[in-house]
Formats: C-alpha cells, sequence, structure tokens
C-alpha cells in the first residue's frame, strides 16, 4: 500500500471504537459534531500537560458524558474533587460562550490509565515535557524507547522527530525503533499518537507508535 493510513482509523470497529458515540437526526448531526470537535480542541488545550490519554464522548437525547482517561487522575479530580468540580463549570461555561447543544444532564468522568507506559499519547506527551526543558533530543527518545520497551506486554516501539532538530537551520527527521511495528495487519494492536513540542526556534512534530500484539477474536476461537 503506497498511502498512509491513520493506525487509529485504519482499525476502527475491528480493535478499536469510535471516541465520540452517539446516534443524532440528520438535523441535529451537524450540532453534534461541531460540539464533540470544539469541546475537545478546547480541553487538549487546557488540559496539556496534564498526561491526557484520551477524551471520549457519549451522548443521548437528555444527557452528554465526557471522559477523560489520564495517568495522574489526582491532578484533575483534585482533594475532595475541587478541580473536578470546577472543570466541570469551565466545560459547561465554555459551552454556553461557544453556544453549543445544551442538554438537561452532564457528567464528567475521570478514568485512570492502567499502564501508561504503554499508551502512545502520554509517551508522547513526556518526549514533549523533556525538549520543552532545553533536554538533548537524542537522549529523550533512547529514554523514551527504552521505557515503553521494558514495559510487560510491548513488542515494539518507534518514535519520530521532525522539524529544526537541535536549532538547526534546516529541518529533518530522526528515528528510533525497536522490536517490530506492523501498520497494515489489521489484528495487531498498534497505538499512535502525534504531538507538537514547542520550542523557541519552532515545533517539533512527534509520533510514537507501540506495537502490543496481535488480538485475536475469542468467539472464533471458541467456535474452532
Amino acid at each position: 500500500m503506497s498511502k498512509v493510513v491513520h493506525p487509529y482509523a485504519h482499525r476502527l470497529t475491528i480493535l478499536r471504537d469510535w471516541k465520540s458515540r452517539w446516534f443524532a437526526a440528520p438535523a441535529r448531526y451537524k450540532e453534534y459534531l461541531k460540539g464533540d470537535i470544539t469541546m475537545r480542541e478546547y480541553l487538549e488545550k487546557k488540559l496539556r500537560g496534564g498526561y491526557i490519554s484520551s477524551i471520549e464522548i457519549e451522548r443521548s437525547s437528555k444527557s452528554l458524558r465526557v471522559l477523560i482517561h489520564t495517568s495522574r487522575p489526582g491532578v484533575l479530580i483534585g482533594r475532595s474533587g475541587e478541580a473536578a468540580v470546577r472543570l466541570r463549570e469551565d466545560i459547561l461555561r465554555f459551552m454556553k460562550a461557544r453556544r453549543l447543544l445544551a442538554t438537561e444532564e452532564f457528567k464528567l468522568d475521570v478514568m485512570e490509565v492502567p499502564s501508561p507506559d504503554a499508551d502512545a499519547r502520554i509517551a508522547a506527551y513526556s518526549i514533549v515535557e523533556g525538549l520543552e526543558k532545553r533536554l538533548p533530543y537524542r537522549r529523550v527518545i533512547k529514554q523514551a524507547v527504552e521505557k515503553i520497551i521494558n514495559t510487560r506486554g510491548i513488542l515494539g516501539a518507534r518514535i519520530r522527530l521532525s522539524g529544526r532538530l537541535g536549532g538547526a537551520e534546516i529541518a529533518r527527521r530522526e528515528d528510533i525503533r525497536r522490536g517490530s511495528i506492523p501498520l497494515q495487519t489489521f489484528r495487531a494492536d498498534v497505538d499512535f499518537a502525534r504531538e507538537r513540542a514547542h520550542l523557541p526556534y519552532g515545533d517539533i512534530g512527534i509520533k510514537v507508535w507501540i506495537y502490543k500484539g496481535i488480538v485475536f477474536d475469542k468467539k472464533s476461537e471458541n467456535k474452532d
């Protein structure tokens, strides 16, 4: 295959589920979609540096539920839940200011990621943190890939940096790889994430692939 396919979209309905789950009439579809995209962009910007793995949105006719998966739930929840209440109020205020579709019931749930080192987005955030602290980029990606590959159940990892690495005048790429990354196998559980590190001389693009093995359908195995 000559075309580049996003590893998450490539496995939708096979290994992955949609990050927005709802059904809407054609008249409301545009409002729901706009609301989800706008809210996700707002939360990703607001919670940047909070080690967020993913943001999922569930809707019904009368309720809206936002699930935030993070490796640091205590930071988002706060002492006795104060930070979570404040975040919920900020989201409702943002929805009202942007005139997004309001619902009767709004829920905010914070979920803990069980294995942060095996999560591509959290690994990308750790690389961003290291680069923005002006640490040598080769050391940062080498430590990150070794940390990933030493995690139980990980069979391969790959990290790519693109941009003015080390402040060079000409942009270039730097890749590091351990193990195997089967990008075109549907059953291969490949976690992928993209991030940007904001540096004085420009942004550095970061891509992380983590391969967790082949996933077989348990139902078909039982039938056999």
